[in-house]
């Protein structure tokens, strides 16, 4: 299985979104918390966006 680019920023946008607002929230920052949950959803989104090109190119060979 092949790993394209909107995977790979994807999930680290998930990663580091889930970073921010956990840390948010263990300092009580709602801005960051709020940062953080969109930037892992975003994340969430562009990773499913990679991982259906990779199952139309598997589905083309």
């Amino acid at each position: 299985m092949g790993i394209n680019k909107d995977q790979v920023h994807g999930r680290t946008d998930e990663a580091i979104g889930k970073v921010k607002e956990v840390a948010g929230k263990a300092v009580g920052d709602k801005h960051l918390e709020a940062k953080g949950n969109v930037q892992k959803n975003v994340g969430a989104v562009q990773a499913a966006v990679g991982d259906a090109k990779e199952d139309m190119k598997k589905a083309l060979r």
